[in-house]
């Protein structure tokens, strides 16, 4: 992982062990607070030299020799603490002679690791690695110089990008008359620059900015100064005494010039590569105590004039322009890209004559690229060279490294500046991505969990940002998302997945071969067995006493080994059978336990599991109400609960009212009756229902609960025709789900009830009594057969406060608003979004709201 992670995780570990062995630390404590210190010395230095370990050979291998040194620092610390363990159950005598071994053992390891942290310390000054920070080193320079953008270099092949090139035309010469900034936002080699040429030489483009347009390369290395003159050597023709006297102006008086010769013009200014919301505020000059200032260099004269911006970073073009929607790339279809390699790899392929041997290498090796234009470009380029059946499947044979060797514009030489520019906090988190396999749709659910485990994500920080931020870095593609828009699957583009394993290995973050005795242990070790007995294993670092989390796919017998890892986190089991012995209540620093079955679960003592703060269990439950709710109840941190019930057997009675720090609870699953309110925990937040076969209407219970504020009632999770939300109903309730409920007709609600509802999904014929209520409604999802009338009937009116709803799920049809509207605007919204179900029941004759 990135070594400033490395340390800090390493640190961490050292404070949480001088306060909870302090006793067993007694002799050796001096030595281990010394040995932090110099660690925090070292962490100082470290988040900088990283930026540039990718430019200096000797900075690279300087920070690999404090990765291998902290490593060995967690090793001293694994040990010590199982030692300390061992030694607790131990009688007097004994235990006094071992501790005093022990400590002379670690006080021996830990005095020659600093004595290698001092002489790594030394090394760094004799290679005159002092001033990191500073400047630019000669390769970084000089990949810059290969890729400075021209508009006049315009690429002659392209493939896919007419629509989006005529769109982009017209939001650069029609509508608004503000000064608005139009942002491409993709990862990179995805073609930005390319559209952004394409338009920006559009002839319509030439005649709507005749006079006052200039193109910019901002790059990574972002100098606003050089930005400023740029754009004034191309929007005017300075005489030679105004020329002499611009170049002594400074930052600030440029970028006041520049501000006052544009000011009476309508310009277009094209800013290629920009890398951060930062050197954004740096060249528009934006006030950070004023954020919806334009900026003091590109003024707003109300004519049309445009910026057209270029980032691989959604937060980026947000920040430039809030009220504008970022365009963001696709990547090529099956086709495009076939067409995309053919245009470049054969001279003749308009006439579809390429020599039919060569075919089947050529469309295996494109999907290889998963539809990226610039690596489908390189590929092609490279192959065209040689016509050869065995040069070309020398090349199959490893496309990754073949497209980097195209000079330093090779593709993982482009894709590898989005990981230099990773913030050290997400760098941990792109190397794990490198343990999925290929092609392998990621549950973000499962990616969140693992990333707290292994100490990644800080547990009181929101986990969802760092997924998110890169899915806005463009590092992980989104695959499907939730109906209130949360991500629940991801994938990572094969390249992408290529650039993390090399990284990865670099840093000896994973292997794949722990029998190799001459290679160092690596920090995480993945296995990828057949699909009938599939194990992954997240974490390893020398051998299992250190084993963090554990993912067992479909094995027949649980290792034994198992109940011996103390420090285990995480352990997710999925697919085994039912009756496999399974002891997990001796991992005592459990804290995510996923897949157990009923029948293990209360066959083990769930009173030593005091840190488990998440639990999954499933299968065939045979187990009594009091004596499950009992074994739950002594889990003090338990916060998410869920049970699955397998299709014969049904949901024990629960009564989970002493859960006080239970705030999630998802059950699928058979249940004889629903717990009264008074049963459950105070503090429930979230409540999900799926196949409880409810015969009473459950508002009645759930209405009460005084903290809820999501409730899904998934399919057969009731079974009557009507629901009844009483008056007062719901009071901090903000998103209520009704999916699938077949037998559903009407959903009654009382004055007063859900005030605070925010999000609605229903399905089917549902009738809603008392929607003018829900003034804060600002979403509603409608499925299955309203769908396609919605859809028809949005089509023919025009509305006022509403707009449609980006579709991620099948048959779904959505309506928003803007959040933060008065009291009378709302009423009248809601009044509006009434009328569409008024319409549907008046086409389908039913009754009205």
């Amino acid at each position: 992982m990135a070594t400033d992670a490395v340390v800090s995780f390493a640190i961490e570990r050292i404070g949480d062990m001088l306060i909870q062995e302090a006793i067993f630390l007694k002799g050796v404590r001096g030595k281990v607070e010394r040995l932090n210190k110099d660690l925090g010395a070292m962490k100082c230095f470290l988040e900088e030299a990283e930026k540039k370990q990718e430019e200096d050979v000797r900075v690279r291998n300087w920070v690999s020799e404090i990765r291998e040194a902290v490593y060995d620092v967690e090793d001293i610390i694994d040990m010590f603490i199982l030692n300390a363990e061992s030694l607790r159950t131990v009688y007097f005598l004994k235990r006094v002679f071992k501790k005093l071994i022990n400590r002379h053992k670690v006080g021996k390891k830990i005095e020659a690791i600093q004595l290698n942290l001092q002489d790594i310390s030394n090394r760094r000054e004799a290679l005159g690695i002092k001033n990191i920070g500073e400047g630019t080193s000669g390769s970084g320079q000089k990949l810059q110089d290969l890729r400075r953008s021209s508009p006049r270099a315009e690429e002659r092949v392209i493939v896919g990008l007419t629509q989006e090139a005529d769109k982009l035309v017209k939001q650069l010469t029609v509508g608004d008359q503000r000064r608005r900034v139009i942002s491409l936002v993709g990862m990179g080699g995805i073609g930005k620059t390319t559209l952004a040429k394409k338009v920006y030489n559009h002839e319509k483009i030439e005649e709507h900015f005749p006079d006052c347009r200039a193109w910019i390369y901002v790059s990574q290395d972002c100098r606003p100064r050089e930005v400023y003159m740029q754009i004034i050597n191309q929007v005017s023709a300075p005489t030679k005494v105004q020329a002499e006297m611009i170049e002594k102006y400074g930052e600030n008086e440029l970028g006041d010039f520049l501000h006052d010769y544009l000011k009476e013009k309508r310009y277009l200014i094209a800013l290629d590569d920009v890398w951060s919301c930062a050197d954004w505020d740096f060249i528009a000059k934006v006030s950070s105590n004023d954020p919806d200032c334009l900026g003091n260099v590109f003024p707003d004269g109300s004519n049309g004039s445009r910026l057209l911006l270029t980032t691989r970073y959604k937060d980026v073009a947000l920040h430039a322009d809030a009220r504008t929607i970022p365009h963001e790339m696709r990547l090529l279809s099956k086709q495009q890209s076939w067409d995309l390699f053919c245009r470049k790899a054969f001279l003749d392929a308009d006439r579809g004559s390429y020599p039919p041997d060569l075919k089947e290498l050529g469309e295996e090796m494109v999907d290889k690229c998963n539809g990226l234009p610039l690596a489908i470009v390189v590929l092609g380029g490279l192959l065209s060279r040689n016509m050869s059946h065995t040069e070309w499947k020398q090349v199959h044979g490893n496309i990754s490294a073949h497209l980097d060797k195209e000079g330093q514009m090779g593709v993982m030489t482009m894709l590898n500046l989005s990981y230099i520019d990773l913030p050290h906090y997400l760098k941990p988190c792109f190397l794990h991505l490198s343990l999925f396999p290929e092609d392998y749709v990621i549950s973000s659910r499962k990616l969140l969990l693992l990333w707290t485990a292994e100490g990644f994500v800080p547990e009181q920080d929101d986990r969802r940002v760092y997924l998110n931020e890169l899915i806005n870095r463009n590092l992980i593609q989104v695959v499907r998302m939730s109906v209130n828009a949360r991500v629940m699957e991801c994938r990572v583009h094969d390249l992408v997945r290529e650039l993390a394993i090399e990284k990865a290995k670099e840093q000896n973050f994973i292997g794949t071969n722990i029998a190799d005795p001459l290679s160092p242990p690596p920090v995480y070790l993945s296995f990828h067995l057949n699909p009938v007995d599939e194990v992954f294993i997240l974490t390893l670092r020398g051998n299992l006493r250190s084993l963090r989390t554990l993912e067992i796919n479909n094995l027949r017998q649980v290792p034994n080994v198992i109940q011996k890892i103390k420090s285990m986190r995480y352990l997710y089991m999925e697919g085994q059978q039912e009756d496999v012995p399974l002891q997990i209540d001796t991992l005592q620093n459990l804290q995510i336990l996923s897949g157990i079955t009923f029948n293990q679960w209360i066959k083990n003592d769930s009173s030593n599991l005091t840190c488990l703060e998440k639990l999954k269990l499933e299968g065939r439950c045979e187990v009594e109400g009091a004596v499950f709710s009992n074994s739950i109840a002594k889990l003090p941190s338990l916060k998410s609960l869920y049970l699955k019930a397998s299709v014969e057997s049904t949901i024990p009675p629960l009564a989970i009212n002493s859960f006080l720090n239970l705030s999630k609870l998802d059950i699928k699953g058979h249940m004889q009756k629903l717990p009264e309110t008074v049963e459950f925990s105070p503090n429930l937040t979230q409540l999900t229902l799926e196949a409880s076969r409810l015969g009473c209407d459950p508002m009645s219970v759930l209405e009460k609960l005084p903290k809820l504020l999501t409730l899904r009632l998934r399919a057969k999770s009731y079974l009557g025709k009507e629901m009844n939300v009483s008056a007062n109903g719901f009071p901090q309730l903000k998103v209520l789900q009704l999916s699938e409920l077949q037998g559903l007709t009407k959903l009654n609600i009382g004055q007063g009830a859900m005030p605070w509802l925010m999000q609605l999904h229903i399905h089917k014929r549902v009738n809603i009594v008392g929607f003018n209520g829900l003034l804060n409604l600002v979403e509603l999802n409608i499925m299955d057969e309203m769908a396609f009338e919605v859809k028809l009937f949005f089509s023919e009116h025009r509305f006022r406060h509403w707009h449609r709803t980006r579709t991620f799920i099948d048959g779904e049809h959505g309506f928003f608003r803007e959040k933060g509207e008065t009291a009378e605007r709302s009423r009248q919204a809601v009044e509006e979004l009434a009328s569409i179900l008024r319409h549907r029941r008046k086409t389908r004759g039913q009754n009205h709201i």
